[in-house]
């Protein structure tokens, strides 16, 4: 699982040895360490999208393969953790679960006409997504939500190099010739603290789509 949510103190909860330490770390018949619900930005971006195939990258427990898969789509979710994808296999066999290594990964080329990358923090994340888009049919999307870089209230981002990105740093990669970027903006969002704080934070949301050919709008 590498999706980041609440304090983010130390880089090297950031590997998978990691994340299986505290995936095993929580008792698997209660709820997970995520909410069960799927992203909310998600569902803005994809609810009046065409179903068709899609990648959940970095999908941890399933809450957002899940809901991609009742809405319609045919999902492949992809994690490192095996501790996530077997509770997530328990909860549902209706999306094809894959343990990979998304730090080296890369799906096959024009394989889904949804990519989506919720909250993957890494270092070298520009490269991993790089890697994804490779992934996105003609016609298609890329979906990217993260934390906003610049926004460390009462989440502490560890300053880890190429682990955050702007907007503009994920549509630069995008060649415009073969993306059209329908949304790249720092979105707020309402959250609370570990402890309670209520306060509102801004999630980088970039959805583009792949031109159906090179040179067409």
């Amino acid at each position: 699982m590498t999706k980041t949510h609440g304090d983010m103190t130390d880089p090297n909860m950031f590997t998978q040895a990691a994340w299986e330490e505290r995936y095993g770390a929580r008792d698997e018949h209660r709820h997970g360490i995520w909410s069960g619900q799927p992203n909310a930005q998600l569902v803005a971006q994809v609810v009046d999208l065409p179903t068709g195939r899609a990648l959940d990258a970095g999908c941890g427990e399933g809450a957002d393969a899940m809901w991609l898969a009742q809405q319609g789509w045919r999902v492949t979710g992809v994690d490192f953790s095996r501790t996530a994808l077997d509770r997530a296999q328990a909860r549902s066999a209706d999306v094809e679960w894959r343990h990979e290594d998304l730090t080296v990964w890369t799906p096959d080329e024009g394989a889904h006409d949804l990519v989506s990358a919720q909250f993957v923090h890494l270092p070298g994340l520009l490269d991993l997504y790089a890697r994804l888009a490779t992934g996105v049919a003609p016609g298609g999307s890329l979906l990217i939500v993260g934390h906003d870089p610049t926004d460390d209230a009462g989440h502490h981002r560890p300053h880890v190099p190429g682990m955050f990105f702007t907007a503009d740093e994920v549509t630069a990669i995008l060649d415009p010739q073969r993306w059209e970027v329908l949304v790249a903006e720092a979105r707020p969002r309402a959250a609370r603290t570990h402890e309670g704080t209520e306060l509102t934070v801004r999630d980088i949301v970039v959805h583009a789509r792949r031109r159906s050919e090179v040179g067409t709008a």
